[in-house]
Formats: structure tokens, C-alpha cells, sequence
């Protein structure tokens, strides 16, 4: 119970800096949470597809492989469903992996959305940390001119510990939300990478069953 009445205490006397901090730290939380969320399921249900997905296509049963990824509504079909397309209709390895590349670019920036904004959150919470300790130094200096010699120090030293706190919520809510931008923009990688690597295994098994099917 005392820490909750310290942290309470903490949150009063930082002055009124404290509050767009902690509405900042609760927006890029709930950008985060919904991102992180987001993210997981969209490798859940990659993962998931291509489970399926992979053995047609080493079949060559690309018919099949078609009609699972128009189904679908995964990342990973939008991207394969592109090179399904063109497969039958063109020859050139580079058309259908054109086709693909395409798809891709217009992926990414979903998987990135709103991502950015969790490191924008924690950079506005640092500044405005900083900005409210200088505010408050500032009327800590003012308020000490005017007052009696003999209290000046006391005086001095207990506003700057106040004026600090601001400072100190910040990096608390800076550093946290600063990870996490981290881990997001690490999950974002992950899927692309998974994407690139399904795209890459599709593309040389569309390829190497036109060149059967040419010898053949």
C-alpha cells in the first residue's frame, strides 16, 4: 500500500508535464499491443497456410495451389496467388517473379503500419520529460529569488527534485516503448523474410516444372 501512495506521490508532484507523458506512453501502448497482436497472427496463419500450401506445389498441382491461395486471405496467398496467376499464361521466370515483387511492395507497408509510431511515442515522452524539468527549474529559480536567504537552499534542492520527475517519467515510459518498437519492427522482418523465402521456393518450383514440362 505505501507503494502505491509512493508512486501516487511521485505522479502529483512532477507537475502538469506528467500527464501528456502518461497519455502518450498509453497511446503508443495501445498502438503497440494492437500491432504486436496484428503481427502474431498474421505468422500464425502464413505459417499455417504454407503448411498447406507447400506440398502442391511440389506436386505441381498447381491448379490446387490456386484455388487454396484465392480462398485465402493470409499475406502469404496475396503473395503467392500473384505468381499463380501468372503461371500457365507466361513463360519467363522474370514475369511471374515481377508479379510477385509487385504484391510484395504492396504487403510491407501493412505489416509496418502505424509501427513508427510506437518510436515517435517514445521520443515525444523524452522531450516532454525534458521540457517539464526546464519548466520547472525555471519557476524553481524564480520562486528561490524571491525568497528568504536562509531558506534558499532547501528550498532549491526540493523544487529541482520535483522538477526531475518529469525527466524521470519520461525515460520511464521512453525506454519501455523503445523496446517494443524494437520487437514489432523485429517481428516485421520475420514475416518478410518468410514471405521472400515462401515467394523464392514457389517461383524455382513454377520454374523448374516449365522446364520439364519444355523437355517433355
Amino acid at each position: 500500500m505505501d507503494s502505491i501512495y509512493a508512486v501516487i506521490g511521485f505522479f502529483v508532484t512532477g507537475g502538469p508535464f506528467m500527464y501528456p507523458i502518461l497519455i502518450v506512453f498509453a497511446v503508443g501502448a495501445a498502438i503497440a499491443i494492437e500491432r504486436y497482436i496484428t503481427l502474431s497472427m498474421v505468422t500464425a496463419k502464413n505459417r499455417t497456410v504454407w503448411n498447406r500450401l507447400q506440398p502442391a506445389l511440389m506436386d505441381g498441382d498447381f491448379d490446387a495451389a490456386r484455388e487454396m491461395t484465392g480462398e485465402d486471405d493470409s499475406t502469404i496467398s496475396k503473395l503467392l496467388s500473384m505468381g499463380l496467376a501468372r503461371q500457365g499464361a507466361v513463360r519467363r521466370r522474370e514475369d511471374i517473379e515481377i508479379a510477385m515483387e509487385e504484391s510484395m511492395m504492396e504487403i510491407i507497408p501493412q505489416l509496418e503500419k502505424r509501427t513508427p509510431y510506437v518510436a515517435l511515442a517514445s521520443s515525444i515522452a523524452t522531450l516532454l520529460g525534458l521540457l517539464g524539468t526546464i519548466m520547472g527549474l525555471i519557476q524553481a529559480f524564480t520562486a528561490v529569488a524571491n525568497a528568504n536567504p536562509a531558506e534558499k537552499a532547501d528550498l532549491l534542492s526540493a523544487s529541482i527534485s520535483v522538477a526531475m520527475n518529469t525527466t524521470a517519467f519520461g525515460l520511464m515510459v521512453a525506454i519501455p516503448l523503445l523496446i517494443t518498437n524494437s520487437v514489432l519492427t523485429a517481428k516485421t522482418g520475420e514475416i518478410v523474410d518468410s514471405l521472400e523465402m515462401a515467394s523464392v521456393k514457389a517461383l524455382n518450383v513454377i520454374s523448374e516444372k516449365a522446364r520439364r514440362k519444355v523437355e517433355a
